[in-house]
């Protein structure tokens, strides 16, 4: 009788010992990197001209770590220009995330070359003058998790700087909404 209370107790205390430790270890699948390819609507105010262009972006991101990451962006304002220019960019940078629950609001920089279509040939649709530009642009915005794989950019703003540009310089804005797939 002895030896089974005492196998017992044994038995016992091994078992809420291990109820008490948890007995499972930290979850190791947790994810430090993602990457995101998205597409989206831009438009911008070119700094030349009066009227806003609009067009197209692809971008993507990959997170090193929880709050440090790269962007890359490709602008094709060039879809709607009223006065016939255009804006293409391709522009590459580090960027900084914060994460508030589903919100992810960022800060990037980015250095690149930018295109600059004028004076659009009516029956090919093809420029007749192509500028291009070492730039770069500041900026930011918000991404929002809808699903696992799906984001939404609620906003993305670009303060692009064009230093070639004539003597002072290109300043031109850039708004992107869109979404994107996360791996």
């Amino acid at each position: 009788m002895k030896r089974f209370l005492f196998t017992t107790l044994i038995v016992f205390l091994l078992w809420t010992a291990a109820q008490m430790s948890y007995a499972q270890a930290i979850p190791t699948a947790t994810r430090n990197s993602g990457l995101q390819v998205g597409a989206g609507y831009s438009f911008a105010s070119p700094d030349y001209g009066q009227r806003k262009i609009q067009g197209y972006s692809i971008y993507g991101t990959f997170d090193f770590t929880r709050h440090i990451g790269i962007e890359g962006d490709i602008h094709r304002v060039n879809v709607i220009t009223p006065t016939d220019i255009g804006e293409n960019t391709y522009l590459l940078g580090p960027r900084y995330v914060l994460h508030f629950g589903r919100f992810h609001p960022y800060a990037k920089g980015l250095l690149g070359l930018g295109f600059f279509p004028t004076n659009y040939d009516k029956g090919s649709g093809k420029p007749n003058t192509n500028y291009h530009h070492k730039i770069y642009a500041f900026g930011g915005g918000v991404d929002y998790t809808v699903s696992r794989h799906f984001n939404v950019r609620a906003v993305d703003f670009e303060y692009q700087r064009w230093p070639g540009w004539k003597p002072d310089g290109l300043t031109p804005y850039v708004f992107t909404f869109g979404a994107a797939y996360h791996f």
